[in-house]
């Protein structure tokens, strides 16, 4: 295997990092008072201007005039991945910790699956081991979730560290306010719809994807709407001017890094690595961030986690990959089909098939 074979892990990794990071400076960003509606709106309006003079110029030629139904989807794809899902998955975090966060963000790609099937997107052949890999994969993640979340006890590890080397809480009593089993559980079921706004945001993005097969240019205006439509809710939920100075300290930081890292570069290794090793490959990745997480939190906030909430997040990733593999499978024979297909067209059509595919 050459070095250029290595560069779709690398880059995946690095994007497990960055959002890995984002969760941790988030978590030390909220309990320093930086107002959620604030952070999204500045997070997009980053991501828009860094976004919009590569989309004017490398789409240019490509990104076909948005018709008034077009637009209409694109809004409804900021509100679905960004205003709600980004604000209410932050609301969460501020009554769970990063590791809580990142463990429950595993059971997207069994959401996703969920509302495909439901919504008559997805077909499964039960009789199929892929079929059954996928449904039980599903049962089991979305078990392993309520699990997580609604079984809060039993050991409790002890802590590697005597006290934390980052004191993101003024005392105890601040840290047993906003973690107390009743919070943890408000906390992650907030956590939890923020992930079926998100998945639902997949489902339709796909959909208006072909409609408007301009990624960069989309994008774009997925942040302006969901500058738009949080600078909205700004109005009714966050009246006080204070909110919107940053100083230089983390929340500065922290905006500047989901806004930039996360909202551009991520974005774009993201997209290069689904078209080089597809989807599945990417997906396949996400438990390297809830392990990166958990390391720092255990050391950094000196963490102490359940016996039940391993559990817990074993059920999740163990359900994430059943799935992953019965998608892996399906992504096979669609490849076996295609290729039996391709033998019975004449050279013209594969000549045909080969220049739209590469515009």
């Amino acid at each position: 295997m050459n070095m250029k074979a290595y560069i779709p892990y690398m880059a995946i990794i690095f994007n497990q990092f960055a959002f890995a990071g984002s969760n941790i400076l988030m978590k030390i960003a909220l309990e320093r008072g930086l107002n959620q509606l604030v952070f999204v709106v500045y997070r997009h309006v980053i991501a828009m201007f860094l976004l919009g003079p590569f989309a004017y110029v490398l789409e240019r030629k490509q990104r076909p005039k948005p018709s008034f139904a077009v637009m209409a989807k694109i809004f409804v794809l900021a509100l679905l991945g960004a205003t709600i899902h980004i604000n209410v998955y932050y609301i969460g975090m501020d009554y769970v910790s990063p590791t809580v966060a990142t463990a429950l963000g595993n059971v997207v790609p069994s959401f996703t699956f969920l509302l495909a099937f439901l919504l008559g997107m997805e077909k499964v052949k039960i009789t199929s081991g892929r079929g059954r890999a996928k449904v039980l994969g599903t049962i089991i993640c979305v078990g392993g979730s309520l699990l997580f979340t609604l079984w809060r006890s039993g050991y409790l590890f002890k802590s590697v560290v005597e006290k934390p080397l980052i004191n993101i809480y003024n005392n105890n009593a601040d840290h047993l306010r906003h973690h107390g089993k009743e919070n943890w559980i408000k906390g992650s079921a907030l956590i939890l719809t923020s992930h079926i706004a998100l998945s639902s945001w997949l489902i339709l993005q796909a959909k208006v994807f072909k409609e408007y097969p301009a990624p960069l240019s989309m994008n774009t205006l997925i942040c302006f709407f969901a500058s738009l439509q949080t600078s909205f809710l700004a109005l009714f939920f966050g009246r006080n001017p204070t909110i919107w100075k940053l100083d230089w300290n983390v929340q500065f930081l922290t905006v500047m890094y989901c806004g930039v890292l996360n909202s551009a570069l991520v974005y774009y290794l993201q997209t290069w690595c689904i078209s080089i090793k597809g989807p599945v490959f990417t997906a396949m990745f996400i438990p390297v961030q809830l392990v990166i997480v958990a390391l720092f939190s255990i050391i950094a906030f000196a963490e102490r986690l359940h016996l039940s909430s391993l559990i817990g997040a074993f059920f999740i990733v163990a359900g994430l990959y059943c799935v992953l593999w019965g998608k892996r499978k399906d992504s096979l024979a669609a490849d076996d089909e295609h290729k039996d297909g391709n033998m019975k067209t004449t050279t013209d059509d594969k000549i045909l098939e080969i220049s739209t595919s590469t515009k």
